[in-house]
């Protein structure tokens, strides 16, 4: 039986989900699909930097990824609109919701990306897949382009063809001729370092590299020169796999609004990384016992340093204890703008072990903090908050204005009157 594989892409995902939730449930007149438009990072913040662009923008070389000032200097007359994650999530699960009604071999690739294995599901592959492309644009209102092969990777290459809203095939007899002549920038897995040593042996295409010698390759690129080759010829045999496997580590990092150099501020941050890091692993029934924390300062160098913990653990103030004596540790001094709590060794076995010297109630705190879990869940992140964050009557408290009045980059409570039912 012949393996068909589709890759479905949401064309400029979150500014496409911004522009038809202000549409079609907000009333909005203007489409941000039609103007230069992107979505942004808040630059107060620093986190401004081009999440996502309007094919209007693309024309004035704005470019996901630079920051917000880079791109309003091309194009002064941007609309940047913020991103609402709480949206996004929403539209990705409608999107699958209309895919698992093709096939249940669904592999989520990323928040705007699926893979779907469409074999024996389809006799005539590129028209199940315009069937499938006009309902997603109809029934939610944004578009994607799907790219159909035998395999991952020449489907995922497909659906990079010219865009929006469209369906490309490249079969294997197809390679030569739509994906040899392309850029070798363009190949999955080939990056920016990979591309200068291609090019430093004169490979410029696809197809170079598909004809390139593999003792070539691999005296100058080793493994990873003959598996990119491989994928130049098309060859891939990796499987849709719909189960994603289990985390191996669990972390979460934030960009400060402006530098910091007190030390309690420091670790006010790292409380709230802490409880966010913590939350995700009791979602997911697990424990861990390596606690690294990263700082980056404020001429962007960057370190790390991690401690290992005598016995497992999923409870905020046992990870936040490590954290700070990994950031006493590693910290001088210098102003920091970034700090990151990231977690590994992680056990499924709940079962925890008492150590001689070890006086927490486990138990106990575990209750309290699965409690709080739930408040949370079910009324947002605000409706609880730590004695520790709120600032004596009358005072500002330094840690609210350098959040912006929040404890996290976690979602807040959401705003019900915006809801989007898809």
């Amino acid at each position: 039986m012949k393996r068909v594989i589709y890759h479905v892409d949401v064309n400029s995902a979150f500014l496409s989900w911004e522009a038809v939730y202000r549409l079609h449930h907000l009333g909005g007149r203007l489409d941000l699909r039609e103007i230069p438009s992107a979505v942004g990072g808040d630059q107060e913040k620093r986190h401004g930097i081009i999440l996502a662009k309007s094919i209007p923008a693309k024309r004035y070389k704005v470019r996901t990824g630079e920051p917000v000032a880079d791109a309003k200097r091309k194009c002064p007359g941007l609309v940047l609109v913020p991103p609402n994650y709480e949206l996004y999530n929403r539209s990705s699960r409608a999107l699958l919701r209309i895919l698992s009604e093709y096939t249940d071999q669904i592999e989520q690739f990323s928040i705007d990306e699926a893979f779907m294995d469409m074999t024996g599901c389809t006799e005539d592959p590129a028209g199940t897949a315009e069937k499938l492309r006009e309902q997603v644009e109809r029934e939610l209102g944004f578009t994607v382009n799907i790219g159909v092969s035998c395999n991952r990777l020449l489907a995922k290459m497909a659906s990079d063809f010219k865009k929006p809203n469209r369906v490309h095939t490249l079969w294997p007899g197809e390679i030569g001729e739509k994906m040899w002549e392309l850029p070798v920038r363009d190949l999955f897995y080939v990056g920016h370092a990979s591309e200068r040593k291609l090019k430093n042996l004169g490979i410029c295409t696809i197809g170079q590299l598909a004809r390139t010698p593999d003792a070539v390759l691999y005296a100058h690129m080793k493994s990873h020169g003959l598996l990119i080759k491989d994928y130049a010829n098309g060859i891939d045999e990796s499987p849709v796999v719909t189960s994603p496997p289990p985390n191996k580590g669990y972390g979460n990092s934030l960009t400060t609004p402006r530098d910091v150099t007190d030390r309690g501020l420091a670790k006010l941050y790292l409380l709230s990384l802490a409880e966010t890091v913590s939350a995700r692993l009791r979602a997911d029934g697990a424990m861990i016992r390596v606690v690294e924390v990263s700082i980056r300062d404020y001429d962007l160098r960057f370190f790390h340093h991690q401690r290992t913990m005598a016995t497992p653990t999923d409870l905020t103030m046992e990870i936040y204890g490590e954290a700070c004596r990994c950031l006493e540790e590693l910290w001088t001094g210098v102003p920091l703008r970034h700090l990151g709590i990231h977690t590994t060794g992680v056990t499924r076995t709940l079962e925890r072990q008492l150590g001689f010297f070890d006086a927490v109630d486990y138990d106990k705190y575990r209750r309290a903090e699965e409690a709080v879990d739930s408040l949370r869940k079910r009324y947002g992140q605000d409706i609880i908050k730590r004695g520790s964050f709120l600032a004596p009557q009358g005072k500002a408290h330094p840690f609210v204005d350098h959040m912006g009045g929040g404890i996290s980059r976690e979602k807040r409570r959401p705003d019900y009157s915006r809801e989007m039912i898809l």
